[in-house]
């Protein structure tokens, strides 16, 4: 039987060492553990990929809590049926403790792991939901104080009538305008039709 660990934070910029420290104090090898920087709301990670693929019948697997597995509902659900019911794998949730596949293997304990199980993943899956209700909400107040979202928008410079001038009488090549604009190709046309509309208004 081998003993592994998955550790999952949902961005490069958040910290999994609390997790890892958690699997090293129960012995999880650090070799042993996978860790993936991505959200939870799929199965479509990278070392989650590799971890199951190396798993066979009897190891065991660590996760801190439901929430680092997955955050839909239904495939927290299909993952942890398909490692324990047909892989045969054991699963210890280190957070909630009434999440080990090892105890209770009777009918009220299967009963009571699986009730919590649904539980935990409803809670998951909902906390998710939220998280986006309120990135939704907070990019609507933005936008309506005037933020402005993505790359900011390129000006040309103050003499770029003057270089289309040029440009048209044939004095001036459109490379030369696009170093001395700084602006690409598709940038230029794009406000040089701007500029034509300003005109004709």
């Amino acid at each position: 039987m081998n003993t592994y660990g998955y550790v999952r934070v949902s961005s490069a910029d958040q910290n999994e060492e609390r997790q890892r420290l958690a699997m090293g104090e129960i012995g999880v090898p650090p070799h042993m553990i996978f860790a993936d920087k991505q959200s939870g709301k799929d199965f479509e990670r990278s070392a989650y990929k590799t971890l199951v693929r190396q798993l066979q019948a009897g190891d065991l697997l660590y996760i801190m809590s439901i929430d680092r597995l997955g955050r839909n509902y239904d495939e927290i659900q299909w993952q942890w049926r398909v490692l324990t019911k047909e892989r045969g794998i054991d699963i210890a949730v280190i957070d909630m403790p009434l999440l080990d596949t090892r105890r209770d293997k009777d009918l009220m304990g299967t009963f009571i792991a699986d009730l919590v199980l649904q539980i935990l993943s409803f809670v998951a899956h909902s906390e998710r939901e939220a998280i986006h209700k309120r990135q939704a909400e907070g990019i609507a107040a933005a936008k309506a104080q005037g933020v402005r979202f993505g790359r900011p928008v390129k000006m040309p410079p103050e003499n770029f009538a003057e270089l289309v001038k040029a440009w048209e009488r044939g004095k001036l090549p459109l490379s030369d305008i696009l170093a001395q604009s700084e602006l690409k190709e598709a940038t230029f046309y794009r406000r040089l039709r701007e500029m034509r509309l300003t005109r004709k208004r």
